[in-house]
């Protein structure tokens, strides 16, 4: 995935204030339909938070990475349980980055 500047990241991360986690990760972790889930939101909204649950036993750090080699995207920040991902769309840019 291609490297972003810091103020295209704090560009991601002012957008990704005003939305609400889509998703949650839980005790079971990463599944592969998790995964496929977040590809697929991906895709639609190229900006997708997550949330990461007290029973989950892996920390946030380690899931935004796996999560964000898994999906080709970009780990735009982990703010305690909270996980911003962003993945521009290859057909129909909603987000341009300064």
């Amino acid at each position: 995935m291609q490297n972003i500047s810091s103020k295209q990241r704090a560009h991601l991360r002012s957008l990704a204030q005003t939305i609400d986690p889509i998703f949650q990760i839980g005790k079971n972790g990463i599944t592969p339909e998790l995964t496929e889930a977040i590809i697929l939101a991906l895709d639609a909204r190229e900006i997708v938070k997550v949330s990461v649950l007290n029973n989950c036993s892996l920390e946030p750090q380690y899931i935004a990475g796996v999560i964000s080699e898994r999906t080709h995207s970009i780990s735009v920040q982990v703010i305690g349980k909270k996980i911003t991902f962003y993945k521009p769309s290859k057909k129909n840019p909603k987000i341009i980055l300064p």
